[in-house]
């Protein structure tokens, strides 16, 4: 049985009284919360405590970072002065093991040889003495005229620094020119012997016995090859060397690289000139010739190996063709290439002083003899210079 149905009116009259009992609810309740002045606001933060709290967070943070980058500084110095002493050890073992095994080097224990900051050769010649005395007058200590040799020595007890001329025999042992060698290092106690036949074409051959020789009778940080005719500051020379003191084989000059010179009958001809490949080409970068310094355990490479190092007719290439192929730091200084006045003499000016002065066109000082006091005069550091150079 079905009920009545509702009709349409009665439907919308019980949806309008819905609405209208749904409107008169809704106006008692807010939808938003009631004033209560008596709870507390909120306080605005100090914004002069906000900021100097920040300033000592950032300061916090800046000052941990110097201190991350310092320890960090330190950590690579420590690095770099364990990697030297890994060297040198490395070189003092080769020698001990070449030594050992009946070596003709001769080389004595680092205990019982002579230490020293460097060993500086002047490469010179028999015909050379008013070089080697105009060297004497010059850059070179002054000697002492009633005791030779005394600043000589003083140098050496105070700064650690070995200056000598190194010349070998002549083809005759014993005759005039070897005898007057005698006679002057009798005089000047400032030369280094070699045994070595003196020769332009045997060069290469000297310099290497020359560091061999030198590693054999000085423990020295560093080993310096100049030439008889270049003007040297051996305050400033010092200087630069100390900056690299810490740092493992240490190739420092003028590094260049010139033609490969095949013509013969030219200066500087390069007989071996088809081992650097087309005609043309140039040689890789090495020191020049008039002033380089190497560092200790490249100079006890060249004695360990002295017997198999190759040597070109050129000597500044042969000591580059012997670490080309090593992990060798080289160090490019121009202050060791400077020209003579007015070149080094403008940079001493500007603050700029040279370690080396000479005439590119002569491959030294052109007329060293006549011309070595006026360039010492003009761009020379002062004679104090060198004993005013901290050595720790």
């Amino acid at each position: 049985m079905r009920g009545k149905p509702i009709n349409g009116k009665a439907i919308f009259v019980l949806c309008l009284a819905s609405f209208l009992a749904g409107s008169l609810f809704t106006s008692r309740v807010s939808i938003y919360p009631p004033d209560n002045k008596d709870q507390p606001v909120p306080a605005i933060p100090n914004l002069a405590a906000l900021k100097h709290d920040c300033d000592q967070k950032r300061k916090l943070v800046e000052g941990s970072s110097r201190d991350i980058l310092d320890e960090v500084r330190e950590t690579h110095e420590a690095v770099r002065s364990l990697d030297k002493t890994i060297s040198t050890l490395e070189m003092e073992l080769a020698l001990a093991r070449t030594t050992q095994n009946g070596g003709s080097l001769g080389r004595a224990t680092n205990h019982s040889l002579q230490k020293a900051f460097v060993v500086i050769g002047i490469n010179t010649a028999f015909s050379s003495k008013n070089r080697r005395d105009s060297v004497r007058q010059t850059w070179m200590p002054r000697v002492n005229l009633t005791h030779a040799g005394a600043k000589l020595k003083q140098l050496e007890k105070d700064k650690g620094v070995i200056i000598r001329f190194v010349i070998g025999h002549s083809a005759t042992p014993g005759g005039v020119l070897d005898k007057a060698i005698d006679a002057e290092d009798a005089e000047n106690n400032d030369f280094l012997r070699l045994k070595h036949v003196e020769g332009y074409h045997q060069l290469s051959t000297k310099t290497r016995l020359y560091f061999s020789t030198a590693i054999s009778i000085w423990d020295a940080d560093f080993y310096v090859k100049v030439d008889d005719d270049v003007h040297l500051n051996l305050g400033t020379l010092l200087s630069r060397l100390l900056q690299y003191r810490s740092r493992p084989r240490i190739y420092m000059g003028c590094m260049k690289s010139g033609p490969v010179l095949s013509q013969k009958g030219v200066r500087y001809h390069e007989p071996e000139f088809w081992k650097f490949g087309e005609e043309g080409n140039k040689y890789f970068r090495h020191a020049t010739g008039q002033l380089y310094a190497i560092s200790k355990d490249l100079a006890a490479y060249i004695s360990v190996n002295s017997p198999i190092l190759h040597r070109y007719a050129n000597e500044d290439v042969s000591i580059g063709a012997w670490f080309i192929g090593l992990e060798v730091e080289h160090v490019d200084d121009r202050s060791m290439c400077c020209g003579t006045p007015p070149d080094c003499e403008w940079k001493a000016q500007a603050g700029n002083m040279c370690v080396a002065s000479f005439d590119w066109s002569c491959s030294g000082i052109c007329k060293s003899v006549e011309r070595m006091k006026e360039v010492h005069n003009t761009c020379g550091e002062g004679d104090g210079a060198v004993w005013n150079v901290p050595l720790p």
